[in-house]
């Protein structure tokens, strides 16, 4: 895995980094995006255009944020790498651990 998203995207799903990634390795689940460690050229581009600094290098990643890393690989074990985000229909489901957060509160 080479870059993970963690809990500050969760419920704000900003897409600057998805329309700056040059590979379409980021997806987009129902409450936060993903991204695609086999497609990941570790480019960085996506890392300093998040608004909320919700993603990092997983080597990077807080401890306190290390079950996303895990969701990271759960939600990709059910598509696997379609080889770009614009082939997936619309958001996929979250890994149970993202779903089962509380909303962010506005």
């Amino acid at each position: 895995m080479t870059y993970v998203v963690a809990e500050p995207c969760v419920d704000v799903l900003d897409r600057a980094c998805v329309e700056e990634c040059p590979v379409e390795c980021i997806y987009e689940g129902g409450r936060m995006a993903y991204i695609q460690p086999e497609e990941c050229v570790d480019c960085g581009a996506c890392e300093p255009v998040c608004p909320v600094e919700a993603i990092y290098f997983e080597e990077d990643l807080p401890a306190k944020w290390g079950p996303f890393a895990e969701a990271n690989v759960v939600f990709f074990a059910t598509i696997g790498s379609p080889g770009g985000a614009s082939k997936v229909d619309g958001p996929q489901p979250d890994p149970a651990f993202v779903a089962a957060l509380p909303p962010r509160e506005a």
